[in-house]
């Protein structure tokens, strides 16, 4: 396998441009974006997730919770 990639066919290589195209168009970026802009635009999604995943636990309710009742299986 490292012999392959060492080598980088041709076949390899259009394989990972239209690899790297698809995952570029589900993105919704342009297909000739640089290796820095896709490091900066996935940091920048991962900062915006994480900051909605700590906004929502801080809103979150904790659930209550009740004691089992005779003959109820929990």
């Amino acid at each position: 396998m490292t012999n392959l990639y060492n080598e980088r066919p041709a076949w390899l290589a259009l394989a990972h441009q239209k690899l790297d195209a698809a995952v570029a168009a589900a993105y919704g970026w342009p297909a000739d974006v640089s290796e820095e802009q896709i490091l900066e635009r996935l940091l920048a999604l991962n900062l915006e997730r994480a900051a909605e995943e700590e906004a929502a636990t801080k809103t979150k309710k904790p659930r209550a919770s009740r004691g089992k009742q005779d003959g109820e299986l929990l």
